[in-house]
């Protein structure tokens, strides 16, 4: 150890810069360890290990500017790109080599925020998000001594080790200087989170997100250790995602009946899948409205959602691709019966409209003849299939 560490000892701690006394104190352990001391610098590296040096320690429900999320453990498919680089970030927050600062960028619902809950599941760390509106305020400069106040607090949680810290959406406060409406009230912002990244305690982990990247502030950018673009799905990757979805989404209703190969046929009609995040909304919602005593009735409302069309055509279906046992899930309609409509040897009759019910409303309204007692559904159909009229 020589003069000037301890006269930056000193120094940082005047200045109360947390992040250069930490480093100072790691530099002298490892100067003793190259020197054979090696009691003395285990004795240094448990001392900084086990506390935040000389800031006062900040427990969870002292915190002002972030509330605590629960990490995931729902399954995440992610294109390979992706999540290699997930991979890469978990080995390097590991490592523990001072790379700490990492953005995921993409559009809405692609899975940014949810790769944030499944690293801090991984890592077994937990997991803080920054609140904004703590943080933006009206008064004038209110905003920029928020953010100083929010590094503060940030810098003074107790084993930062064990944190991971999420800065959702973080263009709310950091978009281009150059750009903003409010020039001043803005660059203020963005310089306040600037010096709070340069004061970062290095055993601290954040992983901000943002919708906006083209309209992000460079500087911040470059503060950034890597930039993840989320916006790498091609359009097989999105099919395969949403049979995980479908899966997985069985597996919780316990339907044992599947048609994977059905699945993919109907999903394959539309040419631009949404993003995963609707993927998850759309099936789960038309898992969730079919009866479950129907065979795979399921895929009539995912058919219904994808194509945005009812399954009642069948010359249309069998146009798409569709083979007669197939059409005879979507339709209803059993495989005899499609197959003569499709020789053009029947149609089905139509119900008289004073007994014609949306089907949505349930078995007891979905009637071709009035009943005087509720029906099931497999009942319906079979007074369907009689309605055939054959020529």
């Amino acid at each position: 150890m020589k003069k000037k560490n301890v006269i930056n000892l000193i120094r940082y701690y005047a200045e109360k810069n947390d992040p250069a006394f930490r480093e100072e104190a790691y530099e002298i352990a490892r100067d003793f360890d190259a020197n054979g001391d090696f009691q003395l610098s285990e004795y240094i590296m448990a001392l900084m290990s086990s506390a935040n040096a000389f800031v006062p320690q900040m427990h969870e429900n002292q915190m002002t500017f972030f509330r605590k999320m629960t990490s995931s453990r729902d399954s995440l498919p992610l294109p390979t790109p992706i999540e290699k680089d997930i991979l890469g970030i978990i080995n390097a927050i590991q490592r523990n080599m001072g790379i700490n600062k990492f953005l995921f960028q993409g559009a809405p619902g692609t899975g940014k925020t949810e790769s944030v809950r499944q690293i801090a599941r991984i890592l077994e760390r937990d997991l803080f998000c920054v609140d904004f509106d703590t943080i933006i305020d009206s008064k004038l400069g209110q905003t920029q001594k928020n953010i100083a106040a929010l590094f503060d607090e940030l810098n003074r949680f107790a084993h930062p080790e064990k944190i991971l810290v999420l800065f959702d959406e973080i263009d709310a406060i950091a978009l281009d200087r150059t750009s903003s409406h409010d020039l001043r009230e803005m660059g203020r912002a963005t310089s306040a989170i600037l010096k709070g990244f340069d004061n970062l305690n290095e055993k601290i982990t954040i992983i901000a997100t943002t919708n906006l990247f083209k309209h992000f502030d460079k500087a911040l950018s470059r503060r950034f250790d890597s930039i993840v673009d989320f916006n790498r799905y091609t359009q097989d990757d999105l099919q395969e995602i949403a049979e995980s979805i479908l899966n997985n989404f069985l597996d919780d209703f316990k339907i044992v009946r599947r048609n994977p190969r059905l699945f993919q046929k109907i999903i394959n009609l539309n040419k631009k899948l949404p993003c995963p995040a609707d993927l998850r909304k759309i099936i789960k919602a038309d898992i969730t409205f079919s009866d479950t005593n129907i065979e795979c009735d399921y895929l009539k409302n995912i058919y219904k959602s994808f194509v945005g069309k009812v399954p009642d055509n069948l010359q249309l279906l069998q146009t798409q691709g569709f083979t007669v046992r197939e059409i005879e899930i979507l339709s209803g309609i059993s495989k005899s019966h499609v197959s003569r409509i499709l020789n053009g040897e029947g149609q089905i009759k139509t119900a008289p409209k004073e007994h014609q019910k949306c089907r949505s409303l349930g078995a007891t309204n979905l009637l071709f003849h009035k009943p005087k007692k509720k029906i099931n559904l497999a009942e319906v159909y079979r007074k369907a299939e009689e309605d055939i009229v054959w020529k």
